[in-house]
């Protein structure tokens, strides 16, 4: 705020993204009490119109809070320039009124003073209401005020150029500046199966070469043996079904799920005739000791002598190498605990690149998968359909066994019935559809289309009355 400020700028709406930048409304409202003299409730509303919230974290501890004491560390002096007691700046971040060692919340002062607020899909909106309507004693859950507004992602940095080079021949030069237009994507029906094939195979074969790149040099640098760095150049086969899983390694999202039954597993991958291989490539926080587990035992799964060419780790995972896995590979895989993946949208990069989603419905996939008549997904799969339990183990079971009939009945056979010049037409027109179905929604000009229609123009932007947060002394 300060920094605006000092640069003369003078926004019309201020968007907080999650609530690590909840403070800023505070500063909005002691710039606007220095300048007016009026007293802090006199000038929230006005605070509150010109404020909005994107929460993106659909767990309670997720969201940061700190302690009273904390609070009255960093906070002390600045209370007075809100003229504000200290009772009444701490209940701006409480969940409960009255309790002296209540918390502050970071999203609880972010809902409190901004006039509109939402998830980053249709579920975790629906997650977020739920979560959060202990602010709203007077209202049902599903009229807390929190909407939604599905995350998209930027097609011209994730499209390779390879596809954007087809799809300006196809789809139109201008293609990119059409890209909401369902229309647009229709014409992804006239372009040759043999054509999108080809383009496809091309940087399946680049994403393996880096792949084997990136395993050789990690060798080398650990000072493996030689036989098993020199190996590293053999690594994959661009003819195998390529499947990729590329994520932050925290423990919901289940990095480790495809291991459930290690036996089943490596018979799926280890088939003579239809071969199945997985490319993986992530981080874990620091902290997290768990989410490195899981690293370490898939990079010993990686090891194992019936798999050890059909499994690759990515280290040092970045956007580099991330771009190379949505543009190379055939299936992207996600099997997250439901409700827990917000949005995602690593998924929607896949899709711009004729890459097939295989995933929990969760996060922006439940808008994203498509089912025929009959209830067969059209444009991807969905692992465990929506079968849940609060039971994380038997969760876990249920998925497992899904991902693997999955793989075995539906996903393999489709992709090695090939025709006599190696064109797989069925899986090509379900890449057609992923293309058609998913581009016009999931991409940064709608959703920045949707925060200007739904929250950012004050004409029809949701008005919601203030959070009581008032506190008498």
């Amino acid at each position: 705020m300060k920094a605006l400020t000092a640069l003369g700028i003078q926004p019309s709406v201020y968007h907080l993204n999650e609530g690590h930048a909840a403070f800023s409304t505070l500063e909005v409202a002691r710039q606007e009490i220095e300048r007016t003299g009026k007293s802090f409730y006199d000038i929230e509303a006005d605070v509150r119109n010109r404020c909005v919230f994107t929460t993106h974290t659909p767990v309670p501890a997720g969201h940061d809070v700190f302690s009273p004491d904390l609070m009255d560390s960093f906070f002390a002096h600045y209370w007075t320039k809100l003229r504000l007691s200290r009772e009444q700046f701490l209940a701006l971040g409480a969940r409960r009124l009255g309790d002296p060692w209540e918390p502050f919340g970071m999203t609880v002062l972010a809902l409190r003073m901004c006039r509109a607020a939402n998830g980053v899909s249709e579920l975790h909106g629906h997650v977020s209401r739920k979560m959060w309507t202990i602010l709203y004693p007077q209202r049902s859950e599903d009229k807390v005020p929190i909407g939604y507004i599905t995350n998209g992602v930027h097609a011209p940095t994730w499209t390779a150029p390879l596809m954007a080079e087809l799809y300006a021949q196809y789809l139109g030069e201008d293609w990119k500046t059409r890209v909401i237009d369902p229309k647009t994507w229709e014409k992804v029906n006239d372009i040759p199966d043999e054509e999108l094939w080809w383009r496809h195979l091309v940087l399946k074969e680049r994403l393996i070469a880096y792949t084997r790149y990136k395993v050789k040099k990690a060798r080398e640098q650990r000072g493996e043996e030689y036989h098993k760095i020199q190996a590293a150049e053999t690594l994959l086969d661009p003819k195998v079904l390529t499947i990729g899983f590329a994520r932050r390694f925290s423990p919901y999202k289940r990095g480790h799920l495809l291991l459930r039954d290690a036996e089943r597993a490596i018979r799926i991958f280890g088939n003579a005739e239809r071969p199945v291989q997985i490319i993986f490539a992530g981080k874990a926080h620091p902290a997290d000791e768990e989410g490195k587990r899981i690293i370490q035992r898939l990079m010993e799964w990686c090891q194992h002598s019936a798999i050890q060419h059909r499994v690759a780790f990515i280290e040092d995972y970045d956007i580099y190498v991330g771009q190379k896995l949505v543009q190379g590979v055939d299936v992207w895989l996600n099997n997250p605990r439901r409700p827990l993946e917000a949005s995602g949208t690593s998924g929607q990069k896949v899709c711009f690149n004729g890459g097939i989603n295989c995933s929990v419905l969760d996060g922006w996939w439940c808008e994203g998968y498509k089912t025929d008549a009959n209830g067969q997904g059209i444009n991807g799969w969905a692992i465990g359909e929506d079968a849940h339990t609060s039971d994380q183990d038997l969760q876990d079971s249920i998925d497992a066994e899904s991902l693997y009939k999955l793989l075995e009945e539906q996903i393999v056979p489709l992709y090695y019935d090939q025709d006599a010049n190696g064109t797989p037409h069925r899986w090509v027109q379900m890449m057609k559809a992923s293309i058609k179905t998913n581009a016009p929604l999931f991409n940064t000009d709608r959703m920045i289309a949707d925060y200007v229609s739904q929250v950012y123009v004050p004409e029809i932007a949701t008005r919601v009355e203030p959070i009581l947060a008032k506190v008498l002394v």
